[in-house]
C-alpha cells in the first residue's frame, strides 16, 4: 500500500464500494454480516495522528450508517475502533523505525498481524451487535451473530492481504 493520500482516499471509495455494493446484501439469516469495510482504519498509518484517526473512522462510519440505514451505529463502532488502535500498537512491540509502517501481514508477519486484527474486529462486531439491538434479552443470540460474524470478516481480511500484498 502506498502512503499516497491519494491512495487512501481510493481505497477508502473502494472499501466503502465492497461494502455498500456486495457485503451488506451478503447475510446468512442474521448471522453471518461481514463488515470488512474495518479494514481501512486497520491499514492506517502506524504513526498516524490519533485525531486524524478518530476523523476518518468517523467519516468511514457515517458513510456506512448512510448507505445502511443505521443512524450512528457504524460510525460509533468504528470510532471507538480507531480510539482503541493506537493503545494495542503502542502496547504490541513496534520499533520506533517501524512507527511510519501499515500494520499488514506483509510488515509485521502474520501471527502480529491475525492478533491486531482479531482484537479490533471482535471488540467493533460486539459493540455493533449489541448498541444494535441495545437490550441483554437476546444476549446469547446477539454474541453468536457476533462471534461468527467476527470469524466471517476476520478470513475476508485476511485473504484480502494476501491478495493486497502479493510477492
Amino acid at each position: 500500500m502506498n502512503k499516497r493520500p491519494d491512495w487512501y482516499i481510493v481505497f477508502f471509495i473502494v472499501v466503502v464500494l465492497i461494502q455498500i455494493l456486495f457485503l451488506n446484501k451478503l447475510q446468512f439469516n442474521g448471522f453471518l454480516i461481514p463488515y470488512f469495510y474495518v479494514l481501512f482504519i486497520m491499514l492506517m498509518p502506524v504513526n498516524i495522528p490519533r485525531a486524524m484517526l478518530l476523523v476518518l473512522a468517523f467519516i468511514l462510519g457515517i458513510s456506512i450508517d448512510i448507505f445502511s440505514s443505521t443512524p450512528g451505529i457504524h460510525a460509533s463502532a468504528t470510532v471507538l475502533i480507531a480510539f482503541i488502535r493506537p493503545f494495542m500498537i503502542d502496547t504490541s512491540g513496534i520499533e520506533d523505525q517501524e512507527k511510519g509502517m501499515i500494520p499488514s501481514i506483509q510488515n509485521f508477519g502474520f501471527l502480529w498481524f491475525l492478533k491486531y486484527a482479531v482484537v479490533l474486529i471482535i471488540i467493533h462486531h460486539f459493540f455493533l451487535f449489541f448498541i444494535e439491538v441495545f437490550s441483554f434479552k437476546a444476549f446469547f443470540f446477539t454474541l453468536l451473530r457476533s462471534v461468527l460474524s467476527s470469524i466471517f470478516t476476520l478470513v475476508l481480511i485476511v485473504i484480502s492481504q494476501f491478495l493486497i500484498y502479493r510477492k
